[in-house]
Parts: structure tokens; C-alpha cells; sequence
């Protein structure tokens, strides 16, 4: 099913915790014994390699506006948080315009920059196909989560999606997560969130949820594991064998 969008007026919530209650009922083809039945994901970095989209992006805003030159550190280390706020700490004068800058090239330019990570087409079938309810919680706006899960052939295999107009907090805050979880009619203390961003754990911690990093995204490694999600991960094979523990190889 196509993934719901919360906080669009076409979304029945209701009927995604009906989805939700069903589809964790059915016999699977698969047999697997999951180790959390409701698994929600960040989209930067983790379903979606946008990375270097994302560094371009930034990169091309200030030279644009402000003429300054970003070095790809400093630009990965502002992903996973919202866009405007990241751009009014760093430049009060010229937020709005880098902003605006961000947007129009961010968006001409996915279907060109945005790549697939091997493997998480079939991890997202392969928990369906289990009965677990997967949802995705990101800072992005609604428009470019959508086109991005377009761009990597993914928008049909999550339950929900929850974009930055959702809520008026975000992550580390734990508002977008429990937001996800409601749409999804979970209860955040079985559920899981992976992530690749500091931030991704710190949201989840906050949130009452099970945190998993990833370290094929934008997050440094030895940072993550500082701030001690359940487990780490270094491919997509490992997240299958973590999220379903004794399905096939």
C-alpha cells in the first residue's frame, strides 16, 4: 500500500492502526520471529542516500547568497536537524534567502544526486512480509520525503510517513517520533527507530523507543556509539539480521 501521509486531510488515521492491527495478524510467508513489531526509520542517510545531495545543496545555497565556501564536514554535520533553523543559527542575516537557495536547487537536482542503498527495498519487503508496520519519522518537508522515497523506489513500502509539517518540535525532541507511533497505533515502548544521526538516537531515547544507529549515512561512527543506541550496524544485511533474528540469509 502506498504509504500514509500524516497531517494531510486524505489520511484516515484510524484506518492505519486498522491497517496496522491486520497486517500484524496475518500468516506471512516469511517466518520470521521480529524483534519489534512497529520499526520506524529516518530517511537521510538511512532508506535514502542523499548525502551528497544534501552537502551540494548547502554548499550551493551559501555560495550563492553569501559567497562563502562549506566544506563537506561541516555541511554533513547539520543533517538530520531542520533546514531554517540550521540556516538562521548560522547566517541570523541571510536564513531565509539561503533557505529558499536550499530549496529550489534541492529539489531541480534530486532525481540527478539522490542513489539507493543496496538492499533496503527488499529489508522494507521483507518486513512487510513479516507483519511488521514500518513507518518513516524526517526532518524533511513533506514534499521532498515523498519525492525522495520516490527517487529510491520506497514510497509503497512504508505504512506512514511523517514530515517536518507534523509537528512543531523536532528530533532530538521526541515529538515527530511519538507522532509517527500514533499514526501507526503503536505504543512508542515497542517500537524501534534507526537512524544515522546522533540526533536520530537522542530522539529516540526521548521518545521511550529502542534506537538503532547506522553508519552508512552521515553520522560519525565513534559518536554514535557514544550515544548508545541498542545496537549499531555497518551494512543492511546486519539491520535484517537485528530487526528479524533467524529469518533466511
Amino acid at each position: 500500500m502506498p504509504p500514509r501521509w500524516p497531517g494531510c486531510p486524505t489520511v484516515a488515521r484510524a484506518s492505519v492502526g486498522t491497517h496496522v492491527r491486520a497486517l500484524r495478524g496475518q500468516t506471512c510467508a516469511v517466518s520470521t520471529s521480529p524483534r519489534w513489531h512497529t520499526v520506524i526509520f529516518d530517511l537521510d542517510g538511512t532508506l535514502a542516500d542523499t548525502i551528497p545531495l544534501i552537502v551540494a545543496s548547502y554548499q550551493h545555497a551559501f555560495r550563492t547568497v553569501t559567497g562563502e565556501e562549506v566544506g563537506d564536514e561541516r555541511a554533513r554535520a547539520w543533517i538530520g536537524r531542520p533546514l531554517l533553523p540550521v540556516l538562521l543559527e548560522e547566517s541570523p542575516e541571510h536564513g531565509h534567502e539561503l533557505d529558499r537557495a536550499y530549496r529550489e536547487w534541492n529539489l531541480a537536482n534530486t532525481a540527478r544526486l539522490i542513489r539507493r542503498y543496496d538492499g533496503v527495498s527488499g529489508m522494507l519487503q521483507r518486513l512487510r512480509d513479516s507483519g511488521v508496520a514500518t513507518g518513516v519519522v524526517t526532518s524533511k518537508r513533506r514534499d521532498t520525503a515523498r519525492l525522495a522515497l520516490e527517487g529510491v523506489g520506497s514510497d509503497h513500502l512504508v505504512d506512514v510517513v511523517a514530515a517536518l509539517e507534523d509537528t512543531d518540535r523536532h528530533k532530538p525532541h521526541p515529538a515527530p517520533l511519538l507522532h509517527g507511533a500514533v499514526a501507526l497505533g503503536a505504543d512508542p515502548a515497542e517500537c524501534v527507530y534507526v537512524g544515522d544521526a546522533v540526533v536520530d538516537v537522542e530522539a529516540a531515547h526521548a521518545a521511550g523507543m529502542a534506537a538503532v544507529a547506522v553508519t552508512w549515512g552521515a553520522g560519525e561512527p565513534g559518536a554514535l556509539a557514544a550515544a548508545a543506541p541498542v545496537a549499531s550496524v555497518d551494512s543492511v544485511p546486519a539491520l535484517v539480521d537485528l530487526l528479524l533474528p533467524g529469518g533466511p540469509a
